[in-house]
């Protein structure tokens, strides 16, 4: 790997996340974890992470996005913030899908997964739903992403035969359901920018990059305001 500067945003849940590597390595990272302070936060930590590393803005070759599924207001503002910056910079947008990075990070993250577990993100979407895809160990993508209402039978071809992860803030749902059958596990896991890293540099390598003027976040399903309480 080259040494591409690349600044890394994750808002797609309540994590509010800022990351910059240098070639896929790790150069410093900021990120908190509560409610409503993508909008208030997320220009101080870019700040931050770039006075820790000693890196300035001119020095920056990319800035990469997690795009979703997620936050209809966390990515907005992640999305925005990326674009506003490339706008500035004259750098390239890499977009990086959520549900991917998450799995990319859980590999990264616990290296010693059986080659056979199936890999499940979910990120919460509201009541029983979550966003989701299935990742094999070597992050191939077995099912698509998608908005899936849970219940016992939600995974079923899975769940008979493979060892199956459920990882993210939307799994926490699927205990009740599946807390029975042996082949499930449930396991704590955090989104993070630094789970971004190797998959934009790949893409920064590729040229794959986004239409700043263009690029919408993946919402994937349109935006419900909630009751004001």
């Amino acid at each position: 790997m080259h040494n591409q500067i690349i600044l890394q945003i994750e808002t797609a849940t309540t994590m509010c996340s800022v990351a910059l590597s240098a070639g896929g390595k790790l150069l410093a990272l900021k990120e908190a974890n509560e409610r409503n302070i993508h909008a208030s936060e997320i220009t101080l930590f870019i700040d931050d992470v770039m006075t820790r590393a000693g890196i300035t803005y001119q020095q920056l070759n990319a800035v990469a996005v997690s795009k979703g599924p997620g936050s209809y207001t966390g990515l907005r503002i992640g999305v925005s913030t990326a674009k506003g910056l490339c706008f500035a910079l004259d750098i390239p947008l890499i977009a990086v899908n959520t549900l991917e990075a998450m799995a990319d990070g859980f590999i990264k993250k616990y290296p010693a997964t059986d080659p056979s577990t199936i890999l499940c993100p979910m990120i919460d979407a509201r009541r029983m739903e979550v966003y989701t895809a299935i990742y094999d160990a070597n992050l191939n993508q077995l099912e698509p992403v998608a908005a899936k209402v849970l219940d016992g039978q939600t995974f079923g071809k899975y769940l008979s035969g493979s060892n199956v992860i459920f990882f993210g803030d939307g799994a926490g749902k699927t205990q009740s359901l599946y807390a029975a059958n042996p082949n499930y596990r449930f396991i704590e896991f955090e989104n993070s920018a630094s789970h971004l890293s190797e998959l934009a540099v790949r893409k920064f390598q590729n040229g794959d990059f986004e239409d700043v003027a263009y690029f919408e976040p993946f919402y994937l399903k349109d935006f419900i305001a909630g009751v004001s309480k």
